[in-house]
């Protein structure tokens, strides 16, 4: 952009014709015109020598002029004002129900320790993609007690949340940073419980996908039978435990709806046969499923005209793509809110997680577990073994309860 060439009064040095340096007390001053903005850039050269002032008024205006040059804009708000901007910003997420206090309380912890590494003052337009290569290094040096690896990514995951937000906002030149990739840890069951979801997270998720199926969306009838496709896709995967090759290539030939009397109760079963050809073990089994009017109502969306037609299909012809899945669940998941879910690896497998987990806590043994999911014994006990301890303090305190924290107490 061509800045206007200016006039200026007795004592004021041109820098280049569109800037100049001026004397106030003792100290050189810089002082540029900035159209766009509409206002002078000043700023003090901290110098008393001319020569020395002209010299860094020209380095200044460069500076300046190359920013102009590629969209930037000279003044910004700190980031520590834009902190203070996002976190009032996510309180009416706290007050429309969307998160807990707890979690603002938590994003406000990981964004005062970003302030600590990048600088209270430092200016949002200033800042540039690279700048927090080295978080995670400067994490571990500014505490004497190590900070656990997946702490430093739901930390990082917060600020570019952060970052996203102000760049919409107008307030930033970049959307996030680019950290370095931490090496991926294995963590066993650990591992294995960040990678499922809770019951609330599940209850979260459940009515996320009832908004984002709704009809008042501005989406047009295709893309409106693609969500609720992959809606029933999973709500019948948490109820299945089916592997995401079993449950893609399944057809309505493999699908029976039963009615069967449980508890007094009438309910709607499925009878669903895994052909050994899609399973990944190559052998087949059969096993009753609860929610059956899951797939009757996938039925009426899709409206098969064979019974060899695909369950989970798009055009009636193709499996239901593993990329077309995916975008649709991390976009339900993001909307249901769910805690580090950068982090955590939460994928449509981890639906399978989920069901084994809930069946286990519901007393069922691990031989009918591995009977349902196609596995065997030995490996449900060496992937969920950690469960046993959770299932046995529960038979122990059975005239007691549990706190949301943890705690038992005594009833």
């Amino acid at each position: 952009m061509a800045l206007k060439k200016q006039h200026f009064a007795e004592g004021e040095i041109a820098i280049f014709d569109e800037a100049c340096i001026y004397k106030r007390g003792e100290y050189w001053q810089f002082r540029m015109w900035l159209p766009k903005e509409n206002k002078y850039a000043r700023k003090s050269l901290r110098t008393r020598s001319e020569a020395t002032a002209i010299e860094k008024g020209k380095a200044a205006y460069l500076e300046i002029y190359a920013n102009l040059q590629q969209g930037k804009s000279y003044f910004s708000i700190t980031t520590k004002e834009g902190v203070e901007k996002y976190l009032s910003f996510r309180m009416r997420d706290v007050e429309l129900g969307h998160i807990v206090k707890g979690r603002h309380t938590t994003i406000a912890t990981h964004l005062q320790h970003f302030l600590s590494f990048i600088g209270k003052d430092t200016k949002l337009k200033e800042l540039e993609r690279t700048d927090c290569e080295n978080y995670f290094y400067h994490r571990h040096k500014s505490t004497n007690t190590k900070v656990k690896q997946v702490t430093v990514q739901n930390e990082q995951s917060t600020i570019n949340a952060l970052m996203k937000w102000l760049h919409k906002n107008g307030e930033t030149h970049i959307d996030g940073f680019d950290f370095k990739k931490l090496p991926r840890l294995d963590k066993g069951n650990e591992a294995i419980r960040r990678a499922t979801l809770t019951n609330d997270e599940y209850e979260a998720l459940y009515r996320a996908m009832r908004t984002y199926t709704a009809k008042h969306n501005k989406i047009d009838d295709a893309e409106l039978r693609v969500r609720k496709i992959v809606q029933h896709y999973v709500l019948i995967a948490a109820n299945s435990g089916l592997r995401v090759g079993e449950q893609r290539q399944l057809r309505w030939s493999d699908v029976q709806i039963e009615q069967h009397k449980v508890n007094g109760e009438e309910q709607k079963l499925a009878r669903i046969h895994v052909r050994a050809e899609t399973s990944k073990v190559r052998t087949s089994r059969t096993f009753l499923c609860r929610n059956g009017q899951y797939f009757e109502r996938l039925r009426e969306i899709a409206k098969p005209k064979t019974a060899d037609e695909l369950i989970f299909t798009v055009d009636n012809e193709n499996e239901l793509s593993k990329r077309t899945l995916l975008y649709h669940w991390h976009k339900m998941i993001e909307l249901a809110d769910i805690a580090d879910r950068e982090v955590r690896d939460l994928v449509p497998y981890s639906l399978r997680h989920f069901m084994i987990t809930q069946r286990i806590m519901s007393g069922l043994t691990f031989r009918q577990i591995a009977d349902m999911c196609g596995t065997s014994v030995a490996q449900i006990e060496k992937t969920y073994y950690h469960l046993n301890d959770e299932i046995r303090l529960t038979n122990a305190v059975a005239d007691y309860r549990r706190r949301d924290d943890g705690t038992i107490e005594v009833l």
